[in-house]
Order: structure tokens, then C-alpha cells, then sequence
């Protein structure tokens, strides 16, 4: 991608917090979603953790994947996770839907197997969607500042 979409003000005032090889992590795993997919909205959050959020509308519930960011960790999480297809046992968790696969390097992520995973998400959000949306290729930040 050519044309990176900037990281929000709002959202960039808490990384900058973070651990650099963290930072590094996220900024790179963030524009490589944004390259498979990049007509997805970005709902920013900071509750339990710094979230970026990537939705196929402007609505969580139509999120196909998110990146928390821990104190000392990343995670590349799946909002459905447990309803899509994992071959390779890629994803990890114990809840009712969100999985997730623990990001320490790119090689985590900068895969075929995942790769393929994350647009599986993608298929099943769009196809999961209960209407058209118009937003598309926003960055929505939800941080309260």
C-alpha cells in the first residue's frame, strides 16, 4: 500500500506509551490488515487494553478482527473466531467466540496460513453483515479524551 492511512492523534497519544518493539508490531501487523482489506473502518478503543478494531462497517458487531494491546503483549484477535475454519489450530482462547493468536514477532503473522485466516474473517463478516454500510475506509476512535 502506497498510501499508509495515518494512525489517529487520539489513539497514537497511547501507543507512544508502549514498548517500542510493541509499537513496531502493531504498526506493522495494523498496515498489513489494511493492505488485505483496505475498505475497513478502524473503531479505536482503550478500555482493558489499547484496541484497534477492524470492521467491514462502522459497527462492532461487524468486526472481523482486532489488535489489543497489553502492557507487555499483542494479540491479533478474531470477533468470531470459534465460528471459522482453523486447519492449522492457529487460534487460542476459551471464550464463546473471540480466538486469538499471540503476536511476539512478524513471522506470527506475515504467513500464508494466517494470511488466509484473516480473510476468511473477512468473507464470513461480510456475508454475517445484517445491512450495507456506506462507511468505509473511516478511522472511528471511540477513546475518550
Amino acid at each position: 500500500m502506497n498510501n499508509p492511512r495515518p494512525i489517529h492523534p487520539d489513539f497514537q497519544a497511547l501507543l507512544d506509551f508502549k514498548d517500542q518493539g510493541l509499537i513496531g508490531l502493531f504498526t506493522d501487523l495494523r498496515q498489513y490488515i489494511l493492505e488485505l482489506h483496505p475498505d475497513s473502518n478502524e473503531l479505536l478503543y482503550h478500555t482493558h487494553a489499547l484496541t484497534a478494531v477492524f470492521s467491514i462497517s462502522d459497527k462492532l458487531s461487524d468486526a472481523f478482527c482486532m489488535l489489543p494491546i497489553y502492557s507487555n503483549h499483542l494479540n491479533l484477535g478474531f470477533n468470531k473466531g470459534t465460528l471459522l475454519k482453523d486447519p492449522h489450530k492457529l487460534l487460542t482462547g476459551t471464550g464463546n467466540l473471540i480466538r486469538h493468536i499471540d503476536v511476539k514477532e512478524t513471522s506470527d503473522y506475515r504467513n500464508p496460513k494466517v494470511e488466509a485466516l484473516i480473510l476468511e474473517a473477512i468473507d464470513f463478516a461480510i456475508k454475517d453483515m445484517d445491512k450495507a454500510t456506506k462507511s468505509i475506509a473511516r478511522t472511528i476512535s471511540k477513546i475518550k479524551t
